[in-house]
Formats: structure tokens, sequence, C-alpha cells
């Protein structure tokens, strides 16, 4: 998910992501093996048929960095008249989803398993989701790192120009300063407008995660932003 240069992704060097090993679960393992097959989307540098992919005519929902995929599945099975695209890098993460889209029933998920700056990138059309969500992405706080993280003004413009007028983007993150630096970052973004004067209250579709419950307690922040496309 690097923001080297994100509308020229062959050229970029710098990511947001570091690649690590991680361990599968031999539940994660059995269901990324068995079920990556139907619910796993190849990327390609071509544009996507989203309505053939999920098989349906529905809203389409992007998911960004789903890590071990529990709220993706949360909001997926709240609601099941939407189709969400969901992009992680990380095996383990993509088999604890597979785990959950099997253990819920859920067909309204399919799984990208690839840099999401070059998904958006080559694989979205413009105008063609109906929202976008980006939880808790890594905030890099080492200010040496911050040009990997990936809430810059390309990579904003490009998620931008996906969203179809009416369109949302929502932003989650637990990092204050991280979060005022997005935040900026969407009202500079000429395609989107705030929902709120600043941050916006948590939706109620957002489950809290148990790190977010236990950040909480200890009195800990988190900050949402909501933006519509213009």
């Amino acid at each position: 998910m690097g923001i080297d240069a994100p509308t020229t992704s062959r050229h970029r060097s710098i990511r947001s992501f570091v690649l690590r090993q991680g361990r599968f679960s031999p539940a994660q393992q059995r269901a990324y093996e068995s079920l990556l097959p139907r619910f796993g989307i190849a990327f390609a540098p071509a544009p996507l048929d989203l309505t053939r992919a999920f098989g349906r005519t529905a809203p389409k929902i992007l998911e960004i960095g789903f890590g071990m995929g529990e709220t993706t599945a949360a909001i997926a099975k709240a609601r099941p008249g939407d189709d969400f695209l969901a992009i992680e890098v990380h095996s383990p993460g993509v088999g604890g989803l597979l785990k959950l889209i099997e253990h819920e029933q859920l067909t309204n998920i399919r799984i990208v398993q690839h840099d999401a700056v070059e998904v958006v990138e080559h694989m979205l059309a413009p105008g063609t989701l109906a929202g976008a969500h980006v939880f808790f992405p890594d905030p890099w706080p080492k200010k040496r790192h911050h040009k990997r993280r990936l809430l810059q003004s390309a990579f904003v413009h490009a998620l931008a120009e996906r969203l179809a007028p009416g369109g949302y983007l929502h932003v989650a993150t637990d990092w204050e300063e991280y979060a005022i630096e997005i935040l900026a970052t969407l009202r500079a973004e000429r395609l989107l407008a705030n929902t709120s004067q600043d941050f916006a209250p948590r939706p109620e579709y957002r489950p809290l995660t148990k790190f977010e419950r236990r950040g909480m307690k200890l009195g800990h922040g988190v900050w949402d932003l909501l933006f519509d496309r213009r």
C-alpha cells in the first residue's frame, strides 16, 4: 500500500506495509487453502467487474487493511445488502477472515490479497464504490517513516475518484497526531466534504474492537473521520 506515487505504481518503491511471515493457526490455514479459491480475487492490472465478482448488483464497499477480519465480517453480517471488497496483504489475516466467512455463512465478501494502492489504481474504475473503509492504518509513528503512511494526498484523491457521488470515505485511527494529519489531508481533497465540523461520532456500523475497548479503559482516544463524495 505504498504511497510514493500511487498513480504510477510501476515506479513506487516506498510501501505502507512490511510483509511479515506470521503464523497460521490450523483453522486459518485450512480456510486459506480451501476457501480462497472461492472468495479470493487475484490481482490483475485491469478493471474488475464488481457486479460479476459478487454475482449481483448491490452497493460496493472497499475495506482496506482488515487485519484478522473481525470488523469486516461483523459489518458484512450486519449489512447483507452491501458487498465488501476486502484488501489485506498478510496471509494469516486473510485466513482469519475466510474462517469467519465460513462460520457466519457470509456471501457478500470478496478478498484481494495485494497492495491496496495498486488495487485501487488498476482494478477499480472511477465512480464504482458506494463507500470505503480504512480502519486503523499503520501510523508509522517515527517521523522518518511518515512517508510510508497510507493516507497521503495522492492516494486520498485516487480513493475519492473511485467513489460514486454521495459515496463515503470512513477512516478511524487511534493515533492522534495521524488523525490530525488525515483530517487536514481529507479537508484538502476537493472531491470530499466533511460530514462533521472536525471528527465524527463513531457510526454504529463500526464495531468496537477488543484493542479499542482495552485502549478506552486506559484513556486512549479513537478518532473517526467521515467524508462524503461531492
